[in-house]
């Protein structure tokens, strides 16, 4: 398999390991371009790590990633960092920086020696830092920021990096409802308007089915389902991922799959019977 015209980014035979745990084993797949790409599944079934993969934070056991074509194990770092940017689940900031050199990090892919900053690093800076609502915080201390705030820094940082692929681990981690649903709009506003590849991970199916064009279903280490959400997302499918009963439904915003949870637990009504046994034996 090589990359087409159809994906720049792609996976062959790819396996993924830590130490001797095998997460990931033997896994093909085309991230389509121009496409928001949202990977969904249960807990530590290599949703994360595929996407660390994507992004060469972890190195294949076997099989390779291309980026054009490319194994990414033969490009060089910064001309990956051109191309592809990255917002790990857990990043770290260095102690004492504030906001604005935070956000300025995103530009370094893009500097050179004679040239260390430009108009257009500040336009792009300035932009990521607006379309995330963190402007009033540029002198801020990050450490000093609450989760939420933090999290949308980090995302104006991999924004003002200004890459055509943009991979988003957990994007809306720590955030309230409101903050979650800007993110995601953002995102599909970025896809839409500057013609982004995006691939997500998430944790909230409704807002996977919501949001993307295409959706990678996983269970251990392997992909269960692939396509559109309105093809992949049934009860069918939520049972075998995720072990749970539902009902799926059309959105009534945007017509996108619904899945409803099945009945809530909830105490079984008092038997008559029981009832007369207790008070018999009190007497």
């Amino acid at each position: 398999m090589t990359a087409s015209a159809t994906g720049r980014l792609a996976a062959r035979d790819l396996t993924l390991a830590y130490e001797d745990r095998t997460v990931v084993d033997g896994l093909d797949l085309v991230i389509p371009d121009g496409e928001v790409t949202v990977i969904v599944g249960p807990n530590a079934c290599g949703k994360s790590t595929l996407l660390r993969a994507l992004g060469r934070l972890l190195k294949p056991r076997g099989g390779a990633v291309l980026l054009d074509g490319t194994d990414l194990a033969r490009i060089p770092t910064k001309k990956i960092a051109q191309s592809v940017g990255l917002l790990p689940q857990t990043p770290v900031a260095p102690d004492a920086i504030t906001v604005a050199d935070l956000v300025s990090r995103g530009r370094q892919p893009h500097q050179h020696w004679w040239q260390q900053w430009s108009d257009e690093d500040e336009r792009a800076v300035g932009d990521a830092m607006e379309r995330t609502d963190v402007t009033a915080l540029a002198d801020r201390l990050v450490d000093e920021l609450s989760g939420g705030q933090r999290q949308r820094v980090w995302i104006a940082m991999a924004l003002a990096q200004e890459t055509g692929l943009l991979l988003l681990d957990e994007p809306t981690t720590y955030l309230d409802i409101s903050h979650q649903v800007e993110v995601l709009d953002l995102v599909r506003q970025l896809n839409h308007e500057r013609g982004r590849t995006v691939v997500a991970v998430l944790h909230d199916l409704n807002q996977a089915a919501r949001y993307a064009d295409h959706l990678i279903a996983m269970k251990a280490g392997r992909v269960v389902a692939r396509g559109r959400p309105s093809e992949v997302v049934t009860a069918e499918l939520v049972r075998e991922v995720f072990g749970l009963e539902s009902v799926v439904v059309p959105d009534p915003v945007t017509g996108s799959p619904l899945v409803v949870p099945g009945a809530p637990w909830q105490a079984e009504p008092e038997r008559t019977e029981d009832k007369a046994a207790v008070e018999t034996e009190r007497g």
